[in-house]
């Protein structure tokens, strides 16, 4: 690999020395690599140099998820290395990272192409667009009362229920919030979007697993109450003049690099059970 990227978390670091080893060890095993570094700033399209073999993640999932928003676009694979707490998400834990970087240059790995969420709101002229990896998650502000819900699938009407929320998790989110809040743990290559209610005030209501394609249709009666979308649990956008919410998959994918020898069952078991 001659082009790398490096998306450093600088919250995850004591001091550069750190970082400037860590640049060290990717030159030892990719020799006359050219390599970029990019510190807090992985969300800004205009850094990214479309030219990237591979895009070298150090933090948590949590940096992951920004960095995937920006380089699914752009094909560019990710290979995380754990940082931080959990990093369910990433290929290797940092004290793993030199095993890591052998097996990439011995072309001892995978890509795994995870499906991503389209989510688009509208009112009049102003639409807006977002992209996640995990999930797209409506709910009600602190001091907000409960709303009610209508949930058209492919323009047909699948239900209408009170919660304080709801969230539209793809496979690889279902580990995440829509696990605390009861969903199932999905394979994370599966073609499907699990809709996740929070909290709600139906006994009828569960969650559904839908078919990958399935566009959705949300749509939001909060009577002057805060709403807000939430994607990743990153970015949170106020739905005061919004009503409508589309969720489907996207076209982009995201790219996660798995190391020989990754064991998703393995990871699956030390980190959620």
């Amino acid at each position: 690999m001659k082009n790398i990227g490096v998306s450093i978390n600088s919250s995850k670091f004591i001091d550069e020395k750190i970082v400037n080893e860590i640049i060290g060890k990717i030159s030892t095993y990719n020799k006359g690599a050219n390599i970029k570094t990019y510190k807090d700033s992985i969300d800004s399209y205009e850094i990214i140099d479309e030219k990237l073999d591979v895009i070298i993640v150090l933090g948590g999932d949590g940096t992951i998820l920004s960095a995937a928003r920006t380089v699914a676009p752009l094909g560019i694979p990710i290979l995380g290395i754990n940082m931080g707490n959990l990093g369910f998400l990433t290929a290797a834990e940092s004290l793993e990272f030199e095993e890591a970087l052998k097996k990439l240059k011995e072309n001892k790995y995978y890509i795994e192409d995870r499906m991503m969420l389209q989510c688009e709101i509208e009112n009049n002229n102003d639409r807006k667009e977002y992209v996640s990896l995990n999930d797209i998650v409506i709910s009600k502000g602190t001091l907000s009362r409960i709303f009610k819900y209508e949930i058209f699938i492919d323009d047909k009407f699948y239900t209408s229920f009170k919660a304080d929320g709801i969230i539209i998790s793809t496979p690889t989110g279902s580990t995440a919030y829509a696990l605390s809040a009861g969903g199932p743990i999905i394979y994370p290559t599966i073609d499907v979007i699990a809709l996740v209610p929070i909290c709600p005030h139906s006994m009828h209501m569960r969650s559904i697993i839908l078919e990958g394609n399935s566009k959705i249709n949300i749509v939001i009666s909060k009577k002057n109450e805060s709403a807000f979308l939430t994607v990743d649990g990153q970015d949170s956008i106020n739905l005061e003049k919004y009503q409508n919410v589309i969720i489907k998959k996207s076209n982009e994918k995201c790219k996660l690099i798995r190391i020989e020898g990754y064991d998703y069952f393995d990871v699956l078991r030390k980190k959620i059970f």
